[in-house]
């Protein structure tokens, strides 16, 4: 495991060091928000912290594609539930937690892609359901940006003021930052199926 770790971290070290890395995160960040279930997250990191003096420009950069990425996970939901929607929602065994997620977004729908934006629960989850539930386009567009803007804003702030000790704690702890990230990532599914 901690040669597996080591790998991918290098593997994001060199890509973010490449000339492409600031478009291979935007890449990222839109697939997940529609249907790739590695959050930006794992590649925003360490092209900031490579680039901590562009960190507010990447993670603007990271926040729109984002939510263009949500807008077509919306459209998902929206037009292509009977064939893409249902597939992508089957495929992460959330197929009976649909019509809740439904149901919340008639309430609660703003909230929901609030909360749920900050959250290790996958966006892709949030956006097609959104769709889904045919929740206020314009309301979506614009708490999807306020959600993923304070998520991807806080750690390049917190990268751009602290890049150097936060490299230095991850290189040192990498094994233990590696499992944190796939507990998260296993979590925020595992959060969805027991809601």
């Amino acid at each position: 495991m901690p040669t597996m770790f080591r790998a991918l971290y290098d593997w994001t070290l060199r890509l973010a060091n490449h000339r492409h890395a600031v478009r291979s995160l935007a890449v990222v960040s839109f697939c997940e928000s529609s249907f790739f279930p590695i959050p930006p997250d794992v590649v925003l990191v360490p092209v900031i912290l490579q680039h901590r003096s562009r960190a507010y420009q990447i993670a603007a950069i990271c926040t729109i594609a984002s939510v263009l990425g949500g807008m077509v996970g919306y459209a998902i939901g929206y037009f292509l539930w009977d064939t893409v929607g249902a597939w992508v929602i089957n495929l992460y065994g959330l197929q009976d937690k649909a019509a809740k997620f439904q149901a919340g977004f008639a309430e609660y729908g703003a909230a929901i892609i609030l909360l749920k934006g900050l959250t290790p629960i996958p966006f892709k989850l949030v956006t097609i359901a959104s769709g889904l539930a045919k929740f206020n386009f314009a309301m979506f567009v614009l708490t999807a940006t306020i959600t993923r803007a304070f998520r991807f804003f806080l750690i390049a702030f917190l990268l751009k003021k602290y890049g150097q000790p936060v490299q230095t704690f991850i290189e040192k702890r990498l094994t233990l930052i590696g499992t944190l990230l796939v507990v998260a990532l296993v979590g925020g599914f595992a959060a969805v199926s027991l809601l």
